[in-house]
């Protein structure tokens, strides 16, 4: 049993870094600030080929492994959490999606283009009704001819506004779960549109959006595998979406640790920098285990994946820690800080604030824990 990276992955994660940390993190505090696109963050990260990092290399892509795209995530996620999920959407369930679901005219029109991080994809199954329970969607497509017609609203849709194409859920017969099917819809779609732009809590620079659906017009060969295929697909992708916000979560919370450590050894009070004293040496001895813990959990989850392994519950399990983990981190980060760490002029505040969506999307903890405990009665049968 091998921990160590290899010798490719160590300068991956090091190029990253040193990328993240030049490119990156100098322009987070003012996207965040005024909730802007980082449209160019996204032209530099296609410039460095991580736009569809797992995509094969035949396809446009970088033809690496799950285990090479969360190393890369981390470190654009301890940059800047809202440029991470952007890329992390269009590589774990946009093109994923795609790579398993999708047929070789469709991947040859819907992946090079997203691989090569030219366009941008979404995907959107939540609505207004239905989130945690994924199967009650209300979205309708019909199909009539050669074409379907969608109508409906779907919400909380990252990257939605900025989205040349997106995957779309949408009901095709009235059964809860095997009525649902799949589509691939392209931005310029008649009776697509635009709806709400969410004003959020954290992740402010990220873009997220309801959208609409009147009578829009989806070409048949659009749709994604069989007609009623559509649950499997979104929760099969959704699995290995898991693991990307793992990675996310632990960017986040691994940037908040960093700033703790850092102002607790130069901060002094009564006599002695803050990092002499027990109380702050106990909250960074349990961050840093936080820390230790999700990174071997996303990392086994990542290998299993690109094994080709089920990896339902270890996907869950990654996500939940992890993202409980960058909670407990970032709120103890600005604890160490005082009242430095509830002012915006220090980045730990912005952690906290995005540290927080990592315990909703892509499945709530709650949600977690239901498929984590489903697997492990089933593994005891």
């Amino acid at each position: 049993m091998d921990f160590q990276l290899n010798e490719e992955q160590l300068l991956l994660q090091q190029t990253m870094r040193d990328f993240a940390k030049r490119e990156i993190a100098p322009h987070a505090a003012k996207l965040d600030e005024s909730s802007t696109f980082p449209t160019e963050n996204i032209k530099k990260m296609a410039e460095m080929g991580i736009m569809g990092m797992m995509v094969p290399h035949e396809l446009g892509g970088g033809g690496m492994s799950t285990l090479d795209y969360v190393i890369v995530l981390e470190e654009i996620a301890a940059a800047c959490a809202s440029t991470a999920v952007t890329m992390s959407v269009n590589n774990s369930l946009y093109l994923t999606c795609l790579m398993h679901f999708a047929n070789d005219a469709q991947k040859k029109k819907y992946i090079p283009d997203w691989a090569s991080g030219n366009k941008l994809g979404a995907y959107s199954l939540s609505e207004p009704g239905s989130g945690s329970d994924a199967g009650a969607l209300r979205c309708q497509a019909e199909k009539k001819g050669d074409k379907y017609f969608l109508n409906g609203t779907k919400n909380w849709i990252t990257n939605g506004p900025n989205a040349d194409a997106i995957i779309v859920f949408a009901r095709t017969s009235t059964d809860k779960h095997k009525g649902i099917s799949a589509f691939i819809v392209e931005k310029n779609y008649p009776g697509f549109q635009i709806g709400k732009i969410e004003k959020k809590l954290g992740i402010r620079a990220s873009s997220t959006s309801e959208l609409n659906f009147k009578n829009c017009e989806v070409p048949a060969e659009n749709l994604l595998g069989a007609e009623g295929d559509g649950f499997k697909i979104a929760m099969a992708t959704l699995d290995g979406g898991r693991i990307g916000i793992g990675a996310q979560a632990l960017g986040i919370g691994r940037a908040a640790f960093e700033a703790a450590t850092k102002y607790a050894k130069e901060r002094e009070a009564f006599g002695k920098v803050i990092a002499d004293f027990q109380a702050i040496q106990w909250k960074i001895a349990d961050m840093a285990t936080k820390l230790d813990a999700a990174r071997l959990l996303i990392h086994r989850a990542a290998w299993l994946k690109s094994e080709g392994k089920n990896v339902g519950k270890e996907a869950a399990m990654a996500k939940l820690f992890s993202s409980e983990a960058a909670n407990d981190i970032t709120r103890d980060a600005i604890q160490v800080l005082g009242g430095y760490g509830y002012s915006r002029e220090y980045p730990v505040e912005r952690y906290f604030r995005d540290a927080k969506i990592t315990e909703i999307y892509e499945g709530t903890s709650e949600i977690q824990r239901i498929v984590i405990s489903r697997a492990v009665f089933k593994e005891l049968v």
